[in-house]
Order: structure tokens, then C-alpha cells, then sequence
């Protein structure tokens, strides 16, 4: 697991003090891969000594990183009680897959309206990248890629406004979009979405585009609803 092995050297406690920071980060992505891979359940308190062991860094770093990964929405820190991973209902679910599915149609239409030539070409390119990581089953870089994807379409809106509203909706669901690939039938798909999704936006067909990024959305809640015990077991 890519995650038990930071790679630190002997006496970097001298160094960690110029580079905080930057382990902070490398911690947050060692923790992120366990929290998006199932390896720490939704509702689990976060257990900082077993990672810190696991990690081979001391509190500190871990402590930045939980704060990184807090504000992804993927853990939650309460007060006296430590951090736990984000546990999100059905309903909760139910209730922002609709509204972000609203969001990324809007980002489409006006991506497909206002996006640069240049920006569709690095969309189109990233969307081949992502069969490139269904083909080495890669999930985890496949997911940095559709995220990618995602973003850039939002930036090609123009729209702050959009973006905004779109990072608080899509903290709230971020487990819960990965974890919707998890089986090999779905993922094909969400890459078939994908490359339909490339190809109307280098048409700049402003309805599909947009109509195939809702569906796209959509695709992933009724996914993770149909998950089998996905009350006793969320988003697993």
C-alpha cells in the first residue's frame, strides 16, 4: 500500500522544520488514498497514533494534514472528541447529487460557449489520459485526472460565482464521487460519459454538453444508492 511508506529519511526531524508543509501535504495524500479506498470507514475516528506509526511522521504533520483533508470534507474534527471520516446519509447525498448535477450542467453549456480552443484540447487530452488509468488500474490517478477534468471545465465557464457554490456542494459528496467507480462495470462507464461529455464540448454542443454532465452526476448517486447494505455499510 502506498500509503505505509512516506519514504523519510533517517534524521529529517532537521529538515521536517523547512519542509512542514510540504510532508503535511504528502501526509494528506497518504491519508486521502486509505479514506477514498475504503481502508478507513465513513464514521471511523480517526486513530492518530496506529498513523502516525503507519506513516512514520509524528503528530504534528498528521495533525495539517486532517485539516487539509477537513476542508475536502472528507473528516469531520469535533471539538474534544478528535477527527472522524465524514459519514454522509443517503439523504444528504440524495439531497446535493441533484443540486451539483445542476452545476456541472450550467459549467458545460457555458464551458461549450466561452472555453478556448486550447482549453477544450487539454480537456480532450485528460479525458484520453483517463482510459490510460482505467487500463492500469489505477484509480486513485484516475480519479486526480476526472477531477482535473471536472475543474477545467468550471475554469472554461468563466463563472466564480459557479465555482464557488460548486466547491461547497462537491466537499460534501467527494468520497461518495469516488467511490461510485469502485466496481469495473461502473467505471467503464463513468469513462464512456467522459469521453461523450470531450467530444460534444469540442463540438461546442452547448445542450449535450451540458445534458451529459448532469447525467454523468446523476449516474454516480444512483450508484452509490444501489450499493448492496449501504445503510450498515455507507458509501462502501
Amino acid at each position: 500500500m502506498r500509503a505505509q511508506n512516506l519514504d523519510l529519511d533517517d534524521g529529517g526531524a532537521e529538515q521536517l522544520s523547512l519542509s512542514r508543509p510540504v510532508l503535511a501535504v504528502r501526509v494528506a495524500d497518504a491519508l486521502r488514498e486509505l479514506i477514498l479506498e475504503g481502508k478507513l470507514a465513513g464514521g471511523e475516528k480517526i486513530r492518530e497514533k496506529e498513523l502516525t506509526e503507519l506513516f512514520g511522521v509524528s503528530r504534528t504533520p498528521l495533525r495539517e494534514a486532517m485539516k487539509i483533508l477537513a476542508s475536502e470534507g472528507l473528516i469531520e474534527l469535533i471539538p474534544n472528541r478528535g477527527a472522524v471520516v465524514s459519514e454522509p446519509t443517503a439523504s444528504e447525498l440524495a439531497d446535493a447529487f441533484p443540486i451539483l448535477a445542476a452545476l456541472e450542467g450550467i459549467a458545460g453549456a457555458q464551458a461549450a460557449e466561452r472555453a478556448s480552443d486550447e482549453e477544450i484540447a487539454e480537456i480532450c487530452r485528460l479525458t484520453e489520459n483517463l482510459r490510460t488509468s482505467l487500463e492500469a488500474h489505477d484509480r486513485p490517478g484516475y480519479f486526480e485526472i476526472n477531477q482535473a477534468i471536472h475543474n477545467a471545465i468550471l475554469a472554461a465557464s468563466r463563472n466564480e460565482t459557479l465555482r464557488r457554490t460548486h466547491a461547497t456542494i462537491a466537499r460534501q459528496v467527494h468520497r461518495a464521487r469516488y467511490q461510485a467507480n469502485l466496481s469495473r462495470d461502473r467505471w467503464e462507464k463513468a469513462l464512456s460519459e467522459h469521453e461523450q461529455i470531450a467530444e460534444a464540448l469540442s463540438r461546442r454542443d452547448v445542450e449535450r454538453t451540458s445534458r451529459l454532465l448532469s447525467d454523468h452526476m446523476m449516474a454516480k448517486l444512483s450508484t452509490v444508492l444501489q450499493a448492496p447494505n449501504r445503510d450498515a455499510q455507507p458509501l462502501a
